[in-house]
């Protein structure tokens, strides 16, 4: 498996895949933009079309987390939904248990969400979910496990971190409950800016 700053200078962004350490001087990606390779610094290569669509549907799975079946069972959904499939493929994407946990700062990354999820920390509407690709949809409700936070560490020490950062407007987090609401659907236009995503060069990659 590559390393996670490897993975950002392969693909020539910021995937933020290695939490706080990504804002600092020492993330790799700052001191050495040029890809990875034993050859040292060399330029980008020039990609045809289908070398387009490849890194694009490879950022994807490395932004989220996904293995390749992952990515292509997600795909063929997103395929039965009604609207732009692209679309489709973010909000998917981005309602995933523990790409909320993420984006709501409870996680530096979304490898570390999952591990979260992973140890059954969260229930939603009142019910134990440990699946990291569990759906969540409007109007769900996200707790944290009481034990988790009376007995975990970790909640104790980051329970504050989700004032500290911008929350989707999609999500609302109660400080006081540590409770999180999902509003309503994401907004795919800003997590394709935000992330320079073009999500027609995955679709084209799949529809082959």
């Amino acid at each position: 498996m590559q390393k996670p700053c490897k993975i950002c200078r392969r693909e020539g962004d910021k995937l933020f895949l290695k939490g706080d350490r990504c804002n600092t001087a020492k993330c790799s990606f700052v001191r050495r933009k040029y890809p990875p390779g034993v050859h040292g610094p060399k330029a980008r290569p020039k990609f045809s079309a289908y070398g387009l669509q490849l890194r694009c549907k490879q950022k994807i799975k490395n932004i989220y987390n996904l293995g390749e079946r992952q990515l292509v069972r997600i795909f063929k959904q997103c395929l039965k939904q009604k609207g732009n499939t692209g679309d489709n493929l973010l909000k998917f994407l981005e309602w995933r248990l523990d790409n909320v946990i993420y984006r709501l700062g409870l996680a530096d990354s979304r490898s570390q969400a999952r591990q979260l999820v992973n140890h059954g920390h969260f229930r939603v509407n009142n019910k134990k979910v440990d699946i990291p690709s569990y759906y969540v949809k409007q109007n769900d409700v996200i707790n944290i496990s009481p034990s988790s936070l009376s007995q975990s560490q970790y909640f104790k020490d980051n329970l504050m971190k989700p004032e500290k950062i911008k929350i989707p407007d999609w999500l609302v987090w109660d400080k006081n409950t540590s409770q999180i609401t999902i509003l309503g659907e994401p907004n795919i236009e800003d997590i394709k800016k935000n992330q320079n995503i073009d999500t027609k060069l995955v679709v084209e990659y799949y529809s082959r």
